[in-house]
């Protein structure tokens, strides 16, 4: 049985609800926090979901508030969903000790190294419990699902929904750390998590997962890139995975959009265009 889930807080929104959740995690076996918006059309059956997978040092909260997406998902009808980003209070040494690493850095990985692998699960967490979750509990249909991040969650939307093809429909991501292998952003935290052996981090890194498929999604991958990110030359390394997707011929769509920058403003900018993609593959809900 899925585990109970405890509403912290909901708050009416597009004619829909913004709810918070808590629950006890059996995954991450801490409790962990996530937020959906539920759009209207929810009152009638199952909707589709978009799972949203939040970057570096952000809460189930920051895509709620600053992304602006609630509007649009009421009027198609398409259930939001953002989960932590990591477990918290796992009292690992080190987990809060840099913003890079444990406490708001999960990388969408399940720990291998002894140090994390007791709570650090948000692989089976974000795929398995989560989702389970959404499509029981909540009005979620199990069979239009689609995921989308930004930065370390465009990392985790990019390598979750390759590792789990038949699970999500569509993906796209915001300045994904598209090749963490190479990056230190990514070395630093597969380091910690998955141990000292390069080989071992092929499973989590989007543009090597992609390099051994043939086209897992043939309605296409859409990737917003702006060309001002501070981050773009050492830590994300769009040109990796477009590389690795022109090889496994899979469709990819890569906006470089002048002068973006990395944060919540660009997202605003193009979360429309992101909607629509998933919603262009998953469907609207039936009337």
């Amino acid at each position: 049985m899925p585990a109970a889930l405890e509403l912290i807080s909901q708050h009416r929104c597009f004619g829909g609800t913004q709810r918070y959740y808590r629950h006890d995690s059996a995954e991450i076996g801490l409790p962990m926090r996530f937020s959906v918006f539920v759009p209207p059309q929810a009152e009638q059956g199952p909707v589709p979901v978009l799972v949203y997978l939040a970057g570096l040092t952000c809460t189930e909260e920051t895509f709620m508030i600053k992304a602006g997406a609630q509007r649009l998902a009421a009027e198609l009808g398409v259930m939001l969903v953002a989960p932590d980003t990591s477990p918290r209070g796992a009292n690992v040494p080190g987990e809060d000790e840099s913003w890079d690493l444990g406490t708001g850095a999960g990388f969408y990985v399940d720990a291998t190294t002894a140090a994390w692998r007791g709570h650090y699960r948000m692989d089976s967490y974000v795929t398995r419990e989560l989702h389970g979750l959404i499509t029981t509990a909540l009005p979620g249909d199990a069979a239009r699902v689609g995921l989308f991040g930004h930065s370390m969650g465009g990392h985790g939307a990019l390598v979750l929904a390759l590792r789990n093809p038949g699970q999500y429909r569509s993906v796209s991501a915001f300045a994904p750390i598209a090749a963490p292998s190479q990056c230190p952003w990514g070395k630093k935290a597969f380091g910690a998590y998955l141990g000292d052996n390069p080989d071992d981090w092929a499973a989590y890194d989007a543009s090597r997962l992609m390099a051994g498929l043939r086209q897992p999604f043939p309605g296409g991958i859409l990737v917003d890139q702006g060309t001002a990110d501070q981050f773009l030359a050492e830590q994300l390394y769009p040109e990796v995975f477009e590389a690795a997707c022109a090889a496994a011929g899979q469709p990819l769509t890569l906006r470089r959009q002048d002068s973006y920058d990395h944060g919540y403003y660009f997202i605003s900018t193009f979360i429309e265009d992101h909607i629509r993609f998933h919603v262009e593959r998953l469907g609207k809900p039936a009337v």
